[in-house]
């Protein structure tokens, strides 16, 4: 564990999970998707500027991790105006955020459907002592929420797929044809109308969005530098980016439970 930033200790009340990556591995690769539809788009067949192109949507993509994807598409669909390579190219970001899911779901569906079948084992596409961790916070009574930017539908059947479900109070999502940040809301809603401090909540995840609202909120924040394809050990990507978001401390999977829970 890399302790960033000191805290005082107080009995938690909440924990706020973002999922994909934090928890979950099934959207792993998500990133080999989105940058070939938004490279074709932007740079259509235009080969002199590809590589500029390719750059700036790695930057992208890099910069925007967390976030909902509609924004990402809204951001696609000005850079598909702006470079205007690609005659009659939809004006339209609900479109690009479809096709994206689309071409995502082809794997994503594959992988949930293998898990369902008994194919393939759960833990397969599950963090490194993720589930031993919830189990523990759910035990001394902390009440554990899920917040994703994935489509809410889908974050639930994926949730249930790896045996999420039954540890989560609620689990929140992308609403249909609505922009707002859910991650934003349900820690919001929590700070607001359900009665916790700052201080009694635990925002954990892999992205800079969650990090940031959390240490916003006066939250313990906890950054998840996973490597989604092992599923343990620390990518040191995500550790450079959740540092500079403030994370209180980082680690790369949840298999050292004693230790997590002892610095809690």
């Amino acid at each position: 564990m890399i302790i960033l930033h000191d805290h005082k200790k107080t009995a938690l009340k909440a924990a706020i999970f973002d999922f994909d990556g934090t928890i979950s591995t099934l959207r792993y690769g998500w990133e080999s998707v989105m940058a070939p539809l938004m490279t074709e788009y932007i740079a259509g067949e235009n080969a002199a500027v590809l590589p500029e192109v390719r750059r700036l949507v790695a930057d992208y993509i890099d910069e925007s991790t967390g976030i909902q994807t509609i924004h990402q598409m809204k951001w696609l669909n000005e850079a598909v105006k702006k470079y205007n390579n690609v005659p009659g190219a939809p004006d339209d970001p609900w479109f690009y955020k479809e096709e994206y899911n689309r071409r995502l779901m082809l794997e994503v569906a594959n992988r949930r459907d293998d898990v369902l079948s008994g194919k393939v084992a759960r833990e397969q596409y599950i963090i490194g002592g993720a589930s031993a961790f919830l189990a523990a916070l759910k035990k001394q009574g902390v009440l554990l929420f899920a917040a994703s930017g994935t489509d809410e539908a889908d974050v639930v059947k994926e949730s249930a797929a790896l045996g999420f479900a039954e540890y989560f109070e609620s689990i929140q999502g992308a609403k249909p044809m609505a922009e707002d940040c859910s991650k934003e809301a349900v820690i919001r809603s929590l700070i607001e109308n359900s009665g916790f401090a700052g201080s009694e909540l635990l925002v954990v995840g892999d992205g800079k969005v969650e990090i940031m609202l959390g240490r916003e909120a006066g939250a313990l924040t906890l950054g998840i530098a996973s490597d989604e394809e092992r599923r343990t050990g620390l990518n040191p990507v995500k550790e450079k980016r959740l540092s500079a978001a403030g994370a209180h401390a980082i680690v790369g999977d949840f298999t050292d439970l004693s230790g997590i829970l002892n610095w809690i």
